[in-house]
């Protein structure tokens, strides 16, 4: 009998995130899988959690997924976690998840913390319809993807690094136009978590008198979709109906 793959999200900032739930599965899990047994093993010392626990990680998941799904088809609970929010998410975990659909191996997902949501309702930017990009290319293809975001009319999503924020912030301002909306939230979750809403190009101004830290979550406004003329239907019916009177 297959076993089961758990995928537990982890506080983005504040201990007091991680549900009881969660804690419950890492307890009971047979083994957990983190991306950085290090960091991880200071939220699992904090929640009394003595599961072993064994590196899965962007430079080894190719190599260990074949692994893994054999121990979960062996009959194991595993529980895979990140070192902060939900994994698979900007995070590893999809890889496994998918070599487990493919198996037949059942796969659980708990509900939890994820850096995006807060920094999106936190925008003021509309979030009824949004899309994630995660961590644009660094070189190849990033100018390419810029040009096609620049008309994407929904708000925007996008993960960043506080070294390069300003490069990214001028970059989104030359191909988007400095007037577009945006919202950059920090620490999001932690002592000093801020949000700082205004244009491209304010925030670049902000941007470069102030040297940003910590975990970045940048939120774009889609670009406006022109309004549309409305046609009347009925028009040519009117003016003939004027002709035959």
């Amino acid at each position: 009998m297959s076993g089961k793959l758990y995928i537990v999200p982890t506080p983005v900032g504040n201990l007091d995130d991680m549900s009881v739930r969660a804690v419950r599965t890492l307890k009971e899990a047979g083994l957990i899988l983190a991306e950085d047994t290090r960091t991880s093993g200071v939220l699992m010392k904090h929640f009394g959690i003595e599961t072993r626990m064994q590196s899965h990680h962007k430079f080894n998941e190719h190599e260990s997924v074949n692994a893994v799904a054999q121990r979960l088809e062996a009959g194991e609970v595993i529980a895979l976690v990140s070192d902060a929010g939900t994994p698979a998410i900007s995070d590893p975990g999809f890889l496994l998840v998918r070599e487990c659909r493919r198996r037949g191996i059942e796969v659980e997902c708990l509900p939890g913390p994820t850096a995006f949501v807060p920094a999106l309702v936190n925008s003021g930017l509309p979030c009824d319809k949004f899309c994630f990009e995660g961590f644009l290319p660094q070189k190849k293809g990033r100018a390419t993807r810029l040009q096609q975001l620049a008309v994407e009319s929904r708000t925007m999503i996008i993960y960043e690094s506080p070294m390069r924020l300003l490069k990214t912030l001028q970059q989104l301002a030359e191909v988007f136009g400095g007037d577009r909306e945006a919202s950059v939230s920090r620490e999001i979750s932690k002592v000093h978590n801020t949000t700082h809403n205004g244009t491209l190009a304010e925030l670049v101004e902000y941007f470069t008198a102030t040297a940003p830290r910590g975990e970045i979550v940048l939120v774009v406004a889609g670009k406006e979709e022109a309004p549309t003329e409305k046609v009347d239907k009925y028009a040519k019916f009117k003016n003939t109906n004027k002709q035959n009177f």
